[in-house]
């Protein structure tokens, strides 16, 4: 998880941002960033006490996803328009521009899914798959921060 090194200082103030902003009287708005506060947390921490790969998937969440999606919630409540070009911050995520956030949150819930079906095939394990589970949760890892990023950032 080397590549959640260099970016341990701007996820502290996101996580930060990402729990003012959940106070709301919009359940579903909270529920959803309290859930993405939760995922960022799981990496940051992964990454300081070194969890295996298994631990880390074992405690993503995508129940608040999934809720929002049955009810029909409309995820521009939380930052409206697409991704532009300024809202990128890490450049492996430069194919994500000209997505909503709705369909950022597709993807997150998708990857999420993916991984506890690999774990649970395998037996409760991620060991020993032909699957590049590392990449795996990179890629989630920085979609995450990536709609974390474009929820706070301003706009121009």
């Amino acid at each position: 998880m080397e590549w959640l090194k260099a970016g341990l200082g701007p996820l502290e103030k996101l996580i930060s941002f990402l729990q003012t902003k959940s106070a709301t009287n919009d359940v579903q708005k909270k529920q959803v960033l309290r859930e993405l506060q939760h995922n960022l947390n799981v990496f940051k921490n992964g990454y300081l006490n070194s969890f295996p790969e298994d631990t880390l998937i074992g405690h993503l969440t995508n129940d608040a996803y999934k809720s929002a999606i049955t009810a029909n919630f409309k995820f521009n409540k939380l930052k409206a328009g697409k991704i532009e070009p300024y809202h990128i911050l890490d450049e492996r995520n430069r194919r994500y521009q000209g997505w909503s956030l709705e369909e950022l949150f597709d993807k997150i819930d998708e990857k999420i899914e993916e991984l506890r079906t690999l774990q649970r095939m395998n037996g409760g394990t991620v060991k020993n798959l032909r699957n590049n589970t590392a990449l795996m949760l990179s890629n989630l890892y920085f979609r995450l921060k990536l709609a974390a990023d474009f929820i706070q950032s301003e706009i121009k």
